[in-house]
């Protein structure tokens, strides 16, 4: 014997669980941006004070200049042509440092993005 299914009215409110999952990816957006904008106001800053053609970077350089180059493009997003890499370098020392900086910088920037804070 079939039984008629009961048809219910959709649910017109939006679920808690969901209202909190479009506010923290909000969230998440906005804290991208803000970092986005601080990391680019910043990289405006260093840039000229740390790609100076009289040094011959190494290294640390190479950490400091892979940890900025992402964040550079806020700034050639804004119109500036700003170094993202010393062609005038110590070689494969530097361009270890540089990849470094980039992952340092990467998990910095992403880290935030994809943090989820334990529940008690």
């Amino acid at each position: 014997m079939l039984y008629p299914m009961a048809t219910q009215a959709p649910n017109q409110t939006p679920s808690p669980a969901r209202v909190s999952g479009v506010k923290r990816l909000a969230v998440k957006i906005a804290t991208l941006v803000l970092l986005g904008l601080v990391f680019g106001y910043a990289y405006d800053w260093a840039a000229p004070r740390f790609y100076g053609p009289e040094r011959l970077p190494g290294f640390k350089l190479g950490v400091l200049h892979g940890a900025l180059m992402p964040v550079a493009l806020p700034s050639l997003l804004m119109g500036k042509d700003i170094p993202i890499y010393a062609a005038n370098n110590t070689g494969r020392i530097y361009k270890i440092g540089y990849i470094a900086g980039i992952n340092l910088c990467g998990l910095t920037f992403f880290g935030v993005a994809f943090w989820q804070p334990r529940k008690p």
